[in-house]
């Protein structure tokens, strides 16, 4: 298994706050907004006297309301079409082990989410990455490099949209191309649309399963994590049209017996949320968006791509290997008696040598927080380079 490009620099980030610094967490997707009171009061007034197993799908009255949800964003889907799931991970999981067997191979364009790569990798499955780069600000490759990589052991490509680690939104013309890709292949498109609300500068958010003609190749994979700031909640869903995928996938979701019982409660709640909820969100997320985007471009041999979505950032740091430039900040430097932790994106792509300059960086705390982490990066990329 690959060691996690987010996760593995903890014990350094770890190690400097004994030391006394202060961290700014930038490497993980963990918002500081706060859980919204409603959902958290449902768990904590739930009357129950025995915890019990749910349902292997979920209970029926949380897949109803999610089937609303999906509907009210242009998805067209009953509870029939869900199954719930332990986080998005293990949404992810299902339509891997569901759709391919050991030795098939999905295409994933990269940079993509690392854990893709442990996913495929406890499964036996092997992925074939497309490369995206920063210069065209991660755009989708064009369909000649999917072609050219298609083989008889090729079963899925997968995307995230919004991306994670690039904030990459796919448009409706590139998502017409992978469409036409997997139709003209009969492949399966596995969407991980875990950040369907976070899309900026007046872009809406088209999903996989939202397109005509795709109803039994799209698998929809989603997440309550991000949406309500609910990462510990873990609860995701598996949704799709194709019901021999529902019966293969439910064969997994009966082999690990049921999702988590009080976080479907507090999931049930967030769909009630009065339509407004994510206005404040969103203009959260844009401003700090925009400052991360403006404090890294102005930095001397910095590059950074304005994300149309999610809340990270890619940026192209002047540096010849960013993990050890991220362990350098950890164990070596501070700025203010502070520092910054960033994931080093070779992690997030599967081509060897690819992404060795860049980092991911994820504009998860209020602008001050990001403010000064960016004071500290500068500082550092400064003494890094005159070390």
């Amino acid at each position: 298994m690959p060691p996690s490009p987010i996760r593995k620099l903890v014990p350094f980030a770890d190690a400097a706050k004994k030391r006394g610094t202060k961290v700014y967490h930038l490497n993980i997707g963990q918002p500081d907004i706060e859980t919204p009171q409603a959902i958290l009061d449902a768990v904590k007034h739930t009357d129950m006297k025995v915890l019990e197993y749910s349902p292997s799908a979920g209970f029926d009255s949380y897949r109803q309301k999610l089937a609303e949800y999906y509907q009210r964003n242009n998805i067209d889907v009953t509870a029939s079409n869900i199954i719930v799931t332990t986080g998005g991970s293990e949404a992810i999981l299902f339509a891997i082990m569901s759709c391919l067997d050991a030795g098939d191979e999905i295409i994933i364009p990269e940079p993509f989410y690392a854990n893709y790569n442990g996913f495929s990798t406890s499964s036996g499955v092997k992925v074939v990455p497309i490369p995206s780069s920063i210069e065209t600000g991660f755009a989708l490759p064009p369909i000649s490099e999917f072609e050219k990589a298609i083989t008889p052991r090729t079963k899925a490509i997968m995307i995230c949209n919004p991306n994670n680690p690039t904030g990459y939104l796919y448009s409706m013309e590139e998502l017409n191309v992978l469409k036409d890709i997997c139709l003209s292949h009969d492949l399966f498109l596995f969407s991980d649309e875990a950040y369907r609300e976070f899309c900026y500068d007046g872009r809406k958010h088209i999903s996989a399963l939202s397109l005509p003609g795709l109803e039994n190749h799209a698998i929809l994979l989603d997440t309550i994590s991000k949406r309500y700031s609910a990462c510990g909640g873990r609860i995701g869903a598996f949704v799709t049209k194709n019901m021999e995928v529902i019966s293969a996938a439910m064969k997994f979701a009966q082999a690990r017996l049921s999702p988590p019982t009080f976080a479907q409660i507090l999931g049930e709640a967030a769909v009630d949320l009065p339509a407004d909820y994510f206005n404040t969100v969103h203009a959260e997320y844009t401003s700090r968006r925009d400052l991360l985007v403006k404090r890294l471009n102005a930095m001397e041999g910095v590059t950074c791509p304005n994300p149309g979505g999610a809340f990270y950032a890619m940026a192209q740091l002047p540096v010849a290997d960013s993990e050890d430039f991220c362990q350098w900040l950890l164990e070596s430097f501070s700025h203010n008696g502070a520092t910054v932790m960033m994931a080093p994106a070779a992690g997030f792509y599967a081509t060897p040598g690819k992404g060795r300059n860049e980092v991911r960086l994820a504009y998860v705390l209020n602008n001050a927080d990001i403010d000064k982490a960016m004071d500290c990066l500068e500082a550092a990329l400064k003494e890094y380079k005159n070390r």
